[in-house]
C-alpha cells in the first residue's frame, strides 16, 4: 500500500535518498496455530521457505547494497534467500529479535485471551505493557532501531538497507524511526509473512513509503495480529 508518493515538498538531496526496506520473516507452525513466538526460535514451514524465495526475487530486483537480520532461525532462514541471490552478506544481530514475552510466549491467541485478557486489552489501547512479564515496545524499539541507524550510516547516499525481522519488532522501529509517539504504534497494522515495508530518508527525516507491500491482502498470522 502506497503511503507516501510524490517528492519531499521541501526539496532534498538530489537522487531517491537512502531507502530502509523492513521485511517479515516466512511462516512457521506457530504462525499458522497463532501461538505467540516472542523470543522462542521457531523453524519455517515448507510454505515460508517458499514465501522467502518469492519476496527474495522482487527485493533483490530493487538492488538492495546490505541485509541485516535478527538471529532467530526463522528470519535468519528468509534473509538467506535474499543473500544467496545478492550476494550480500547477512549481518545476524540479537537485537533485531521479536519483543521477548515471558509467559505469553507458547500460549495460543484464545489461551493468552482467557489467562491475560485485561493486560491484551491495554496493550491494544496502546498502554505500556509487559505483555506476559517481558519487554515494552519501547525497549524493543530502543535496541532495535538504534541497530538499524547504524547500518544506514554504512550506506551511499542513494542505497537500500534490507532489515528482516519480526511483525513487533518492525511496528516498533518504525514508529521510532517516523517519530509517532509510542501509544500510536498501535495504528501501524501489522505485516503478512514475507512482507515489508519501505522507510525513504527525507530532508525532515524517514517517512512510511509503503506498508504491508509484497503480496495481494493476506490475514496476519503472528505475534503483531
Amino acid at each position: 500500500m502506497a503511503v507516501s508518493g510524490a517528492g519531499d515538498p521541501a526539496g532534498g538531496t538530489p537522487g531517491r535518498g537512502r531507502r530502509i526496506i523492513l521485511w517479515r520473516h516466512g511462516q512457521t507452525s506457530w504462525n499458522v496455530e497463532r501461538r505467540f513466538q516472542g523470543s522462542t526460535d521457531v523453524e519455517l514451514t515448507e510454505t515460508g521457505i517458499g514465501q522467502a524465495r518469492r519476496a527474495a526475487r522482487l527485493l533483490a530486483s530493487l538492488g538492495p547494497d546490505a541485509i541485516i537480520s535478527s538471529d532467530l532461525k526463522r528470519a535468519a532462514r528468509t534473509a538467506d534467500e535474499l543473500a544467496a541471490l545478492t550476494g550480500l552478506d547477512v549481518t545476524r544481530d540479537e537485537a533485531l529479535r521479536e519483543t521477548y514475552a515471558g509467559v505469553w510466549q507458547g500460549l495460543t491467541h484464545e489461551e493468552i485471551i482467557a489467562r491475560y485478557g485485561e493486560e491484551y486489552t491495554a496493550w491494544k489501547r496502546g498502554e505500556p505493557v509487559r505483555r506476559g512479564g517481558g519487554e515494552l515496545e519501547t525497549e524493543v524499539a530502543e535496541r532495535a532501531a538504534p541497530v538499524v541507524l547504524r547500518h544506514v550510516e554504512k550506506l551511499p547516499e542513494d542505497g537500500t538497507l534490507v532489515v528482516v525481522s519480526h511483525g513487533g519488532t518492525i511496528r516498533t522501529t518504525i514508529g521510532r524511526l517516523i517519530g509517532l509517539e509510542a501509544h500510536h504504534w498501535e495504528s501501524l497494522a501489522g505485516l503478512a509473512n514475507c512482507c515489508w515495508s519501505v522507510l525513504s530518508e527525507g530532508v525532515r527525516g524517514w517517512r512510511l513509503l509503503e506498508h504491508n507491500a509484497g503480496t495481494l491482502p493476506e490475514p496476519v498470522l503472528g505475534d503483531d495480529d
